[in-house]
């Protein structure tokens, strides 16, 4: 058998009230204070899903086994929806940083070139200037010696 979706609004007030082990009248009150928003049908009739009677199953505990009031679970159940909110906007934003400093790491690269011309007109590029020299040092060791040296321009960086 297939579970349901948590989100699927697929029980009654009386089957979500007997899954939660609560009265549907209570059920029914906790829907009234805004402790659990059930979906509606086109009738108008509630219909919960697996979160809700989690949901509801966590409104019995806080009540019951920790004394916590309506007033009190309704306010819990607010800073918990902000957390996750926040979180998801920590999210969105360390992707966009992250973005950010991909970008700037590209442009610090593309600031930092560093190009040689050999002898031959052969012109190199590198991201630093011992990875240059070890290129230059490669063509050379190809090469015929010749009897011009090699022109190396750098412009340093304006930091």
């Amino acid at each position: 058998m297939v579970s349901p979706r948590r989100d699927a609004a697929i029980f009654t007030v009386s089957v979500a009230a007997e899954l939660a082990g609560i009265h549907p009248q209570t059920l029914r009150q906790y829907d009234r204070l805004g402790l659990v928003v059930p979906q509606r049908t086109r009738g108008g009739g509630r219909r919960y899903c697996l979160a809700d009677v989690e949901r509801l199953q966590e409104i019995q505990r806080l009540s019951q086994d920790e004394g916590v009031s309506l007033a009190g679970i309704a306010r819990i159940f607010e800073l918990q929806d902000e957390v996750e909110r926040l979180r998801g906007q920590v999210r969105r934003l360390r992707r966009q940083v992250e973005k950010q400093e991909q970008v700037l790491a590209a442009a610090e690269l593309e600031r930092n070139r560093v190009f040689a011309a050999g002898a031959d007109g052969d012109v190199f590029m590198a991201a630093d200037p011992s990875e240059l020299r070890v290129r230059l040092r490669e063509t050379r060791a190809r090469r015929q010696p010749k009897p011009r040296g090699t022109i190396v321009l750098w412009q340093p960086s304006t930091r």
